[in-house]
């Protein structure tokens, strides 16, 4: 195990069900990835997130966009949570709200997302159901660093899996969320290990930028 005092200090932000930030927290009591997890934030007081994070006892908090007068507002309030818990990485894990240039200038090189789908193809949301509607061979999940254009930013990690007849949007989903819970918690070790740079717009794994070290796959139905 590794302790406490060597682990990187990190704040979590969700909208949803929480299913990565578990995938995360199963990883850190495996012993598997040397991150503290000083705070849960979302903008979504219903989110079940927030259940899941205080069943594994760490500290949750609200920032309901919907009590800001502007986007701006908002996120100098979010700014102002986060950096109370001096995190040297923010993780976008389902934060369902677009950043705006400033808060993520104030973030940069420290901020990932998880996205579902083989960036830079389909962008934004409905990913699973464009993936079908497009005829696409291959779909998955993609893990990069966060610029101000959505879902643009350097990619650290992705997951392709193949499309299958009589995929659904909701079968193609469930195939990648599994994905997700496996390349964003590997994403997350590599940055608290003092593996990744950024050059010329690309992430490097260990100074090199192999791409096979950047893409994993499953081909399973499972």
């Amino acid at each position: 195990m590794i302790g406490r005092a060597e682990r990187l200090p990190v704040v979590i932000l969700l909208s949803g069900r929480g299913t990565n930030l578990q995938a995360i927290i199963d990883e850190v009591r495996a012993g598997n990835l040397p991150i503290d997890i000083r705070a849960v934030i979302s903008s979504n007081p219903e989110a079940a997130g927030l259940a899941r994070a205080r069943a594994a006892g760490l500290r949750t908090e609200i920032v309901d966009h919907r009590t800001y007068p502007t986007r701006a507002a908002f996120e100098q309030a979010l700014i102002a949570a986060i950096d109370a818990h001096a995190p040297k990485l923010v993780t976008l894990a389902g934060f369902m709200r677009i950043l705006g240039r400033d808060f993520i200038e104030h973030y940069r090189g420290r901020l990932i997302n998880i996205h579902p789908s083989l960036l830079p193809q389909f962008p934004g949301l409905d990913t699973h159901a464009r993936a079908l509607a497009a005829g696409a061979k291959q779909h998955g999940a993609s893990v990069h660093f966060v610029t101000p254009e959505v879902d643009a930013g350097p990619i650290i990690i992705q997951a392709a899996l193949p499309v299958f007849p009589g995929d659904t949007p909701e079968t193609l989903a469930e195939r990648v969320l599994k994905e997700e819970h496996r390349i964003l918690p590997l994403a997350l070790r590599w940055f608290a290990e003092g593996r990744l740079t950024i050059r010329d717009g690309r992430v490097l794994l260990d100074g090199k930028p192999c791409p096979e070290q950047h893409l994993v796959g499953s081909a399973s139905r499972d």
